[in-house]
C-alpha cells in the first residue's frame, strides 16, 4: 500500500490554526464596529437633539405679530395694543401692556415661550394624563389622579370664578395658544423626543395646575393612614403614642409679635394627641377603628411618593419667611424675607416675572400655566407665603351594600356618585377607571390597592377642596392690594393651600395671617380614620379667628411651618406640625438685632447651623467616652468618633468630618429605637415633628424606648454610632470622611430615567449639599428651597429674588441653568421694578404686535 502525503494533514492544521487566530480578530472588529456604529448613532442623536433645541429657542428680540381671536373669541385682535417684553441680564421678563388683558395674554405667550413642555408636564400630572405620553409606568399615577378628582375640582372651579377672573384666564390660555399654534414646527425638544403635540390649554388646566400646588402642601390622609397602623401596633398606649406624635414643642414661636427673652428655659405644652387647647384628650382610637389589611403591605412612603409627597424622615414641603419693622432695620423701612422649600426637577418649579399694566405691577415668582404673581411685592406691598400645616383632610370608614349604595350619616341608604374615567396609554389599551364617592368624598381604596395596602374596608377622603362652596382665586386681588386692609381682605377668601403669609408695606406696617379654609371639627381632630358619626366638620374656622398679628410690640415675625397657636389660640389648626429648629434658629438669629440688612437676610436663608445636631454630637460623644472595651472608648475608631463630635461647632457643612459621624449615628439611632415597637410597622411612621420626637426620648433617656439587649443609654448610642459609621461606609481615618463626600443631591430631568444619555446635558449632575432637613436651609432628598426672595422696602430695586436654575427649560439657552451657581453658593441678585432700573437692565426686547 502506497504510504498517505502528510501534506494535506499539515496544511488542515494549518488552517485550522490560522481560523483559531482569525476569530479574536473577527470577535474584536465586530465588537469595534458595533462601537463605532453605537457611537455614530448617539452623536447624529446629539446633533438631532441639539438642532430641535436651537430651533425651539424663543425669539427674544424685534417684533413678533400676535394673530388670533380677541378676548372671549371675539373678531377683535388678540392685542389691542403693542406688549413690551424686556429681558434682564438673567433672562426674567418684564411685560408692560396697555390694556390687563394684553398683559395676562403676554404673561401665557412669554411663559410658554421658556416652558412649555413643563406647563404640559405640570397639568398632565394634576389631571392624570401622563400615561397618555410616558406610557403604562404613569398609569397608577394617573389612576391616583383621577380619584383624586384634580381635573373635575379645576372644571367646577374655573366655572365658578368671577368674571373678571375668568376673563383673565382666558387671556393668559389664549396667549398659551397662540405661541403653540406659531410654533407647531419648533416645539421644546421634549416634545420631538416622546412625538407628540401639546393639546390647547385652557383656562381649567391653569386651575388644575394651581391645584397640583394644593395637593402638595395640604396632603395629611396619608400620615393618618400610617399613624393608624402604628397606634395598633403599639397597642394604642396613649403613652407612647404621645411620645411619637407629639403636637408643638416647648422650642416653638408662634407669631404673635410679642416680645419673649429666648435665653430663658421654654415650657413644654401640655402632652396633647388631639386638641391644643388644653382640653381634655379624646380617648385614644379603639381597636375597632382601623381596619386589618390583607396582602403585602408596603411602607406609607411608597403612598407619600404616590401623591408627590416628600418621603424622606423630617423632610417637608413647606417654607422659611419672617417680616421686620423699620425699627430693627438699617434703613428704617420693613425687610421681608421668604424661601418656600419644595420638590426639585428641572426647570424648577417657579418661573419669575414682572407684569405691568394700567391698575396693575406686581413682581416675583410665578407657577408656570397659572396667571398672575404667586408670591413677591407690587408698588405697594410685598408679602411671602409658607405651608400653614392645617388639617384640611380626614378618612372615613363608609358602609356599602354591595347594590351601589352607602350609608349615610342619618342612617338611611343612598346611591353611590360614580365618575367614569377613561385613562389614555401609550402604547397600551385604554383603562376605564368607574371613582366611586359618598357624601364625605371619593372612596380612595383604589389608591391603597395600588400600594399594598388594600383596606377591608371602603375608605373616603373627604377634603376641602371638594366643597361645591369653595370655588374663589383671591391672587389677583393681593397681587392689586394697596395696603393691609385690601390684601388681608384678599387673604379672608383664599382657601387652599392653608398658608401662612408675612406682610410688609411702603408705609412701615408689617403683619401675619394665617388663611385657608381650615375645617371647624366640634368633637376634636382625628389623626386615623374615622370609623363614627361624630366626627362631622362644622363649616370652617373664621378668619379672624386665625392667627394674626399687626404691627407687633417685637417688631418681627416669623414661620417656618411649626406650631403658630397658642395655649389662648379659640381653635386647633391641626395635629402635626413641622419640626421647631429652622424656626428657632431664625429667632435666635434675627429676633431682637438691630441695624439689620438685606445681607442678614441671605446668611439666615442659607444658615447650616443645627443646635440639635450639636447637642446629640455632645451627647454621643459622652456616650462612647462612658462605654468601656472595644464597643466604646477601648477602640481608637469609636474615640476618634467622639472627639470629633465633641468639638463640633454644629454646622453641617460640606468639610466636616463631625458632621458625617453624627448624622448617620442619629439615623441609626432612631431606627434602633423604633424598630423593637414597630417591627414591620417602622416604614408606617411618619410625622411632622419625628425629629423632636426622637430628641425627646433621647434626651429624657425614656426607660420605656430603651430597646432590649443593651444594659444602658450610653451603651445604645455608643452603638448607633458604630452602625452609622457601617450604614454610611467610612473610612478607616474618621478625619477624612466629610459631609460633602456622600451627602449629594442630584437634580434630573423627568426624562432622565427615560433618556438617560440626555443626563449630563439637562441635569446638575450629583452635587454636594450642606445643610440638612432640620437646619434653615432645608436640604433632604426630596426638598430644597425653590427660590430666595428679600424685599428691601428701603430700595426697591434693591429687593432680590433668585430660583434654583434658571428661567428657561431650554438646555441651550443661556437662561438655562445661569442663576444655578447664585443659588447654590448662597449669593444673590437684585430683581428690578421700576421703569428706570428695568431700563437700565434690559438685554433684549421683544414687542408683541397686534
Amino acid at each position: 500500500m502506497a504510504a498517505e502525503n502528510p501534506l494535506p494533514r499539515a496544511h488542515a492544521r494549518s488552517q485550522r490554526r490560522a481560523r483559531k487566530r482569525r476569530w479574536p480578530r473577527v470577535v474584536l472588529w465586530t465588537v469595534a464596529t458595533l462601537l463605532a456604529l453605537l457611537l455614530i448613532a448617539a452623536g447624529v442623536s446629539l446633533f438631532w437633539l441639539r438642532a430641535v433645541a436651537l430651533a425651539a429657542l424663543p425669539q427674544l428680540d424685534g417684533d413678533v405679530h400676535v394673530a388670533g381671536p380677541g378676548s372671549q373669541g371675539s373678531a377683535a385682535p388678540a392685542l389691542s395694543a403693542p406688549v413690551i417684553v424686556r429681558r434682564d441680564a438673567h433672562g426674567v421678563p418684564h411685560i408692560d401692556a396697555a390694556t390687563q388683558d394684553d398683559l395676562f395674554l403676554a404673561q401665557g405667550y412669554v411663559t410658554a415661550q421658556d416652558r412649555l413642555w413643563q406647563m404640559d408636564m405640570f397639568r398632565r400630572n394634576a389631571e392624570g394624563a401622563l400615561a397618555e405620553v410616558l406610557g403604562g409606568a404613569l398609569l397608577v399615577h394617573d389612576e391616583t389622579q383621577r380619584v383624586l378628582q384634580i381635573a373635575r375640582v379645576a372644571q367646577r372651579v374655573y366655572g365658578h370664578l368671577s368674571a373678571q377672573d375668568r376673563t383673565f384666564f382666558d387671556d393668559y390660555a389664549r396667549g398659551v395658544n397662540l405661541y403653540m399654534a406659531q410654533r407647531a414646527d419648533a416645539l421644546p425638544p421634549e416634545f420631538r423626543l416622546l412625538r407628540y403635540s401639546p393639546k390647547p390649554w385652557t383656562g381649567a388646566d391653569s386651575i388644575a395646575v394651581g391645584l397640583m400646588m394644593v395637593q402638595t402642601l395640604d396632603t395629611r390622609a396619608a400620615t393618618k393612614l400610617g399613624r393608624g397602623v402604628v397606634e395598633a401596633r403599639l397597642g394604642h398606649d396613649p403613652k407612647l403614642i404621645a411620645d411619637l406624635y407629639p403636637v408643638g414643642s416647648w422650642r416653638d414661636h408662634p407669631p404673635t409679635g410679642v416680645e419673649t427673652d429666648l435665653s430663658a428655659p421654654q415650657p413644654q405644652p401640655p402632652p396633647s394627641n388631639h386638641d391644643e387647647n388644653g382640653d381634655e384628650d379624646e380617648d385614644p382610637p379603639s381597636k375597632t377603628q382601623l381596619a386589618p389589611f390583607s396582602g403585602e403591605r408596603q411602607s406609607i412612603r411608597t403612598l407619600l411618593a404616590l401623591l408627590g409627597l416628600p418621603t424622606c424622615p423630617g423632610c417637608a414641603a413647606g417654607s422659611n419667611e419672617w417680616v421686620i419693622a423699620g425699627s430693627h432695620t438699617a434703613s428704617g423701612k420693613p425687610l421681608l424675607a421668604n424661601d418656600m422649600h419644595l420638590g426639585f426637577s428641572v426647570p424648577g418649579p417657579w418661573y419669575m416675572a414682572d407684569l405691568r399694566a394700567p391698575g396693575f405691577h406686581a413682581a416675583g415668582v410665578t407657577l408656570p400655566g397659572f396667571p398672575y404673581v404667586i408670591a413677591g411685592h407690587n408698588e405697594h406691598v410685598a408679602w411671602g407665603i409658607t405651608a400653614l400645616m392645617a388639617d384640611v383632610q380626614d378618612l372615613y370608614y363608609e358602609q356599602l351594600d354591595g347594590k351601589g349604595n352607602y350609608e349615610g350619616i342619618d342612617g338611611h341608604w343612598h346611591p353611590l356618585a360614580v365618575d367614569h374615567e377613561v385613562i389614555h396609554v401609550r402604547d397600551g389599551n385604554d383603562v376605564v377607571l368607574d371613582v366611586e364617592s359618598t357624601a364625605h368624598g371619593p372612596l380612595v381604596n383604589p389608591i391603597l390597592a395600588a400600594t399594598g395596602r388594600d383596606a377591608a374596608r371602603p375608605l373616603a377622603l373627604k377634603w376641602n377642596l371638594y366643597d361645591p362652596a369653595l370655588n374663589t382665586l383671591p391672587v389677583y386681588a393681593m397681587d392689586t392690594a394697596s395696603n393691609w386692609t385690601e390684601f388681608s381682605a384678599a387673604l379672608a377668601q383664599w382657601p387652599w393651600p392653608a398658608q401662612s403669609v408675612v406682610y410688609a408695606d411702603d408705609q412701615g406696617h408689617i403683619a401675619y395671617h394665617a388663611a385657608g379654609a381650615v375645617p371647624l371639627r366640634p368633637n376634636g381632630m382625628t389623626d386615623a380614620p374615622i370609623g363614627d358619626n361624630t366626627h362631622e366638620w362644622l363649616g370652617y374656622i373664621p378668619f379672624d379667628s386665625m392667627p394674626s398679628a399687626f404691627d407687633p410690640p417685637s417688631g418681627f415675625l416669623a414661620t417656618a411651618n411649626a406650631r403658630v397657636t397658642t395655649d389662648q389660640s379659640p381653635y386647633p389648626l391641626t395635629d402635626e406640625w413641622i419640626d421647631p429648629y429652622r424656626i428657632e434658629r431664625i429667632y435666635k438669629s434675627l429676633d431682637g438685632r438691630n441695624g439689620l440688612a438685606p445681607k442678614d437676610m441671605l446668611a439666615v436663608q442659607t444658615d447650616i447651623y443645627s443646635e440639635l445636631d450639636r447637642e446629640c454630637g455632645e451627647r454621643f460623644a459622652y456616650a462612647i467616652d462612658h462605654t468601656p472595651g472595644p464597643e466604646g472608648n477601648g477602640d481608637a475608631r469609636m474615640r476618634q468618633a467622639a472627639d470629633l463630635m465633641r468639638s463640633w461647632d454644629g454646622r453641617l457643612a460640606l468639610d466636616s468630618p463631625a458632621a458625617s459621624v453624627e448624622t448617620q449615628a442619629r439615623a441609626a439611632l432612631w431606627r434602633m429605637i423604633l424598630a423593637p415597637r414597630l417591627g414591620n410597622a417602622l416604614g408606617d411612621y411618619h410625622w411632622g415633628e419625628s425629629t423632636f420626637a426622637e430628641e425627646e426620648i433621647v434626651m429624657h433617656l425614656k426607660p420605656e424606648w430603651l430597646p432590649p439587649g443593651y444594659k444602658d443609654w450610653d451603651a445604645l448610642l455608643t452603638a448607633a454610632v458604630r452602625a452609622g459609621l457601617e450604614d454610611g461606609h467610612a473610612p478607616a481615618n474618621l478625619a477624612v470622611w466629610t459631609y460633602g463626600s456622600w451627602h449629594t443631591l442630584d437634580i434630573e430631568h423627568p426624562l432622565a430615567r427615560f433618556f438617560p444619555f440626555l443626563t449630563p446635558m439637562l441635569g446638575t449632575g450629583p452635587q454636594p449639599f450642606s445643610g440638612d432637613s432640620i437646619t434653615v436651609k432645608q436640604i433632604g432628598s426630596d426638598v430644597i428651597p425653590s427660590q430666595r426672595f428679600t424685599m428691601d422696602w428701603s430700595n426697591v430695586d434693591a429687593s432680590t429674588e433668585n430660583i434654583v436654575l434658571g428661567e428657561s427649560g431650554n438646555p441651550l439657552s443661556p437662561y438655562f441653568k445661569d442663576q444655578w451657581n447664585d443659588w447654590y453658593s448662597g449669593t444673590t441678585f437684585a430683581l428690578p421694578f421700576t421703569p428706570g432700573a428695568v431700563a437700565a437692565q434690559t438685554r433684549h426686547t421683544l414687542r408683541l404686535l397686534p
